[in-house]
């Protein structure tokens, strides 16, 4: 590996090389890099969705009911479910989508303690407005990389998720 393609991973793991040279680091510096693209595209996404006057989180609910499909509504135990939220942490971003037009909060007319979310046609025009965005900085994310590199990549990406415990 010649020096212009080192990245501040290979510095890390080089320090630890001189220190403790009995240490395998390779798994260091995969999930390193991983989190630093992570985090990386967590940032640039997080800016995406602020254009649209969303967090990211706030993105999630709202695109979980789109892509529920019709009729766009899900109980907040529902939501909460799908992105492994606290029922909590739920209903401080349901508050705020729907003070900001995005969802409507509704009992549920079969369970007279529960309550229905649905999108609201605003929210539903901004969801597809920002999941387009969303997927064209992903897309500028993966600009390094072929078509077939990203394949593969998301193919041992994906097995590396499913050994997880």
């Amino acid at each position: 590996m010649t020096e212009a393609n080192k990245d501040a991973v290979d510095a890390i793991t080089a320090q630890w090389h001189v220190v403790r040279p009995d240490l395998n680091t390779d798994a260091m510096a995969l999930f390193g890099r991983i989190y630093r693209i992570a985090k990386a595209i967590g940032d640039a996404m997080e800016q995406t969705y602020g254009r649209y006057g969303i967090s990211r989180g706030e993105f999630d609910v709202v695109a979980t009911l789109r892509r529920s499909g019709e009729p766009y509504t899900l109980s907040p135990r529902q939501l909460s479910a799908t992105l492994m939220l606290t029922t909590g942490g739920m209903t401080g971003r349901l508050d705020k989508l729907e003070k900001a037009g995005l969802l409507v909060r509704k009992p549920d007319p079969h369970d007279r303690r529960g309550l229905q979310v649905t999108i609201t046609e605003r929210g539903l025009n901004l969801i597809d407005q920002a999941v387009t965005a969303g997927l064209e900085t992903q897309r500028a994310a993966l600009v390094g990389l072929t078509d077939d590199e990203a394949e593969v990549l998301s193919g041992l990406l994906r097995k590396l998720l499913a050994g997880m415990p």
